[in-house]
């Protein structure tokens, strides 16, 4: 994919040959911002990234980066199996350890290299060079010197180049906008349970819907609903699996979505149970542990879910959302560091405070409402980020 007006072959170049390396030294403590480098974030003040500062006291020996020096960071980090390149943009000067490598481009337009380096191209130039398993206390053992003998291919144009990376900081800016605005959701939610549900050792909401009135009643969720698990059909039962049941498992319990599917006879031969959409679904192993969903689809479910009918006068959606509000309570009490499993005992225990219907029911409307907006608004972000990565695979070579 190419901008109108543009044609010619694009040229291979050395890093060597468009950018210089930077090994200037901290001695005079011209700075004592200590960096690092995010995947995620860019370079970044260590105290805002770590929560502390992990750079040495004296940081006088430390590469002094200024605004508009790359680094490359060999470490592995969850997504970057060959490290990240990042370029210094949120602060004027900073140091970094001179574990990493530093340049400053020279023949190639500096926003431009910032999107190149966004995409995976440089990968195979890297890996001719250090093998991902070689690794020296975590980084790729690959020299400055063979770094920079690493090529790119580049528009010969200054005027493509500028194009290209101004067309990806306009689609970033609108990434930042729609993350400003999920970001905004979630607090304005956050704030809404702290206000809308009673505080510990109190009987009424800070926040309340017009003509309602009266304490709110605390009881066990075993007392106002019903609640089953599942099991698994035989994994070496062929006949058991590739049905048409949709077979739910604990991370896909707000999914529309599932990877098995089991038959009536794998049903009828096993403990999996059906549950109905609207039923609260509650992971109880593993990972997931704690995490609470309105069932989308109609399925199996396997003994890592516990499956919710609230009796009549409770609100399925106000159930759901005091069990979402309190995971965080539930995981710190019952699960040791995060390790181990809830249990159906457990979560029939939980504590929960009622109103009465119609105002469970009013409030659990409304968060819900509140809460497809923050599900559309996480689709468009998604949606926005990998535009953005398939037209960096379009738009360079």
């Amino acid at each position: 994919m190419r901008f109108p007006g543009f044609d010619g072959e694009w040229e291979e170049k050395k890093l060597k040959e468009i950018t210089t390396r930077v090994i200037r030294k901290n001695k005079n403590l011209e700075s004592t911002l200590p960096l690092t480098i995010s995947a995620q974030d860019g370079l970044i003040n260590q105290n805002e990234y770590f929560n502390k500062t992990v750079a040495s006291r004296d940081v006088s020996g430390y590469y002094l980066l200024k605004n508009g020096d790359f680094a490359y960071n060999k470490s592995y980090s969850n997504g970057y199996p060959w490290g990240a390149v990042k370029r210094l943009d949120k602060y004027e000067m900073g140091v970094l350890s001179t574990l990493y490598i530093v340049f400053k481009p020279v023949d190639i337009e500096s926003d431009f290299l910032t999107k190149y380096y966004d995409t995976n191209n440089w990968h195979k130039e890297v890996s001719k060079y250090a093998a991902e398993g070689a690794r020296n206390h975590g980084l790729l053992n690959i020299t400055a010197s063979d770094f920079f003998e690493t090529e790119l291919m580049i528009p010969k144009s200054k005027s493509e180049q500028n194009k290209i990376a101004h067309f990806f900081k306009q689609i970033e800016n609108l990434i930042a906008l729609h993350q400003q605005k999920l970001t905004h959701l979630q607090e304005r939610k956050k704030g809404l349970l702290q206000k809308m549900f009673p505080k510990a050792g109190e009987k009424v909401p800070e926040l309340r819907f017009p003509g309602f009135s009266g304490d709110w009643e605390e009881k066990k969720l075993g007392e106002v609903a019903t609640s089953f698990s599942g099991g698994t059909p035989s994994v070496g039962k062929a006949s058991y699996y590739n049905g048409t049941i949709p077979f739910i498992r604990s991370a896909e319990i707000n999914s529309t979505v599932t990877e098995l599917f089991i038959t009536e006879e794998g049903l009828k031969n096993s403990s999996a149970k059906i549950i109905n959409i609207g039923d609260i679904l509650y992971a109880l192993y593993g990972a997931t542990s704690g995490e609470v969903g309105l069932a989308k689809i109609s399925g199996a479910i396997n003994q890592a879910i516990l499956a919710i009918r609230p009796n009549e006068g409770y609100c399925s959606d106000f159930i759901m959302l005091r069990l979402q509000n309190q995971k965080k309570n539930i995981i710190g009490k019952y699960l040791q560091g995060g390790q181990g499993n809830l249990s159906g005992y457990i979560v029939k225990n939980i504590l929960i405070k009622f109103p009465v219907y119609e105002e469970q029911n009013k409030i659990g409307t409304f968060l819900a409402k509140v809460d497809e907006s923050i599900i559309l608004e996480q689709k468009k972000l998604d949606h926005l980020k990998e535009r953005k990565k398939a037209l960096l695979q379009q738009m360079f070579i």
